[in-house]
């Protein structure tokens, strides 16, 4: 069936089929009123649609997700009437604890005149809510500048917006993670680009370091590879030994070479090393990255040189020496794209990404053991 994991199938009990307008055959397999469920041996992997077209800004590009003290979810997307609109602004919405349903999305930044794009939304320990995205002042990515909100409520109001890069061509799209000293490191990249169907060799990522006692933001050494590198996703290992993995660069041709980068640190995140190329698939498509509670690591990504799906998580359970466990949560003629995932107090990992020409925006929840036991690891 069209839009799930291999040996898996769609329980359509208690869910109803529900037609929703605008939507593809790779959809509508699972368009139901609230949630479907994969189900492999005894795991579930639960999957719904959050947003589509009929909501604020038809074109939904990627989403983020933060779990707030209160228990909340808050996620942030851009949308408007596409990638290079500048009518493009950041919207956020809400899934209160114990509830089904997202509130209706709201404007939380908007430009005039100049497009939004890629928010983050990260709570950081001290309760502060941020919220990290990109303006575009011209007609590429390569034109961008880093802005930055802050919310002291839990997300129910924003800080004015205040600049984080002034280089032109710097970017987010990932979340920051915490250091065991105590300092944040936010992944960030430097792209470099006069065509928007392709990246220049110069593009590479980096990131930003923020000391939460001095308040100051401090950019790290450039990751270098040959065709260019954008999206880093980052974990930390040991004080000193943090990898990261890396959505290459170039173009969207037809290719036997699309694989997934990786690089590593060994001064606690200062300096990196080059990307090498890795064995994991990349049709030059976003990944994501999370060290879970227990300290396995997850990685998500496109498995295809050359397609959006499918969309395949990988767990290792020995620090990134391999990666034995693996499962499609989402496959079919359809592109599903741009993973973000975080794991909540209770131990779910949640995974939101998007769909149907970057219309729609799913959420997935399942816990590790969905994938540690499921067919395709076996």
């Amino acid at each position: 069936m069209h839009g799930f994991g291999s040996g898996s199938f769609l329980i359509l009990n208690p869910c109803r089929e529900t037609w929703i307008p605008h939507m593809n055959h790779a959809l509508t397999v699972f368009c139901v009123a609230c949630v479907c469920a994969l189900s492999g041996a005894s795991e579930e992997i639960q999957i719904s649609r959050v947003f589509g077209p009929e909501h604020p800004g038809p074109y939904k590009h990627p989403a983020s997700i933060t779990e707030l003290d209160n228990g909340d979810l808050y996620m942030a997307y851009y949308g408007g009437s596409g990638e290079y609109g500048t009518d493009t602004a950041v919207f956020g919405s809400r899934l209160k604890a114990g509830e089904t349903a997202w509130s209706f999305p709201v404007v939380i930044a908007d430009t005039p005149d100049i497009s939004e794009g890629n928010p983050v939304v990260w709570q950081a320990p001290d309760g502060k809510v941020w919220l990290f995205y990109v303006n575009r002042y011209g007609d590429t990515w390569s034109t961008s500048r880093v802005k930055c909100k802050i919310s002291t409520d839990g997300a129910h109001t924003w800080s004015d917006s205040f600049m984080l890069t002034f280089d032109l061509g710097t970017m987010v799209r990932g979340r920051p993670i915490v250091l065991r000293n105590g300092d944040y490191l936010l992944p960030m990249y430097l792209e470099i680009s006069n065509d928007t169907e392709r990246t220049d060799p110069g593009t590479s990522s980096f990131f930003m370091r923020y000391n939460p006692q001095t308040k100051k933001w401090t950019p790290t050494h450039f990751i270098h590879s040959p065709m260019g590198n954008l999206q880093p996703q980052v974990a930390q290992i040991t004080d000193d030994y943090l990898i990261c993995y890396i959505r290459r660069g170039g173009d969207f041709e037809p290719t036997d070479q699309g694989y997934l980068l990786r690089a590593e640190s060994r001064d606690g995140g200062w300096t990196w090393s080059d990307a090498q190329v890795t064995s994991f698939k990349n049709p030059n498509s976003a990944v994501d990255l999370l060290r879970l509670q227990n300290g396995h690591l997850m990685l998500i990504y496109n498995d295809s040189m050359n397609d959006r799906t499918p969309l395949t998580v990988a767990i290792s359970t020995d620090n990134d020496t391999s990666w034995p466990y693996r499962r499609n949560i989402m496959e079919g003629e359809n592109s599903f794209a741009y993973p973000y995932a975080i794991q909540t107090r209770d131990g779910k990992i949640h995974v939101v990404f998007t769909t149907d020409e970057r219309t729609v925006i799913m959420h997935a929840v399942f816990e590790e053991s969905a994938i540690l036991k499921s067919p395709e690891s076996q």
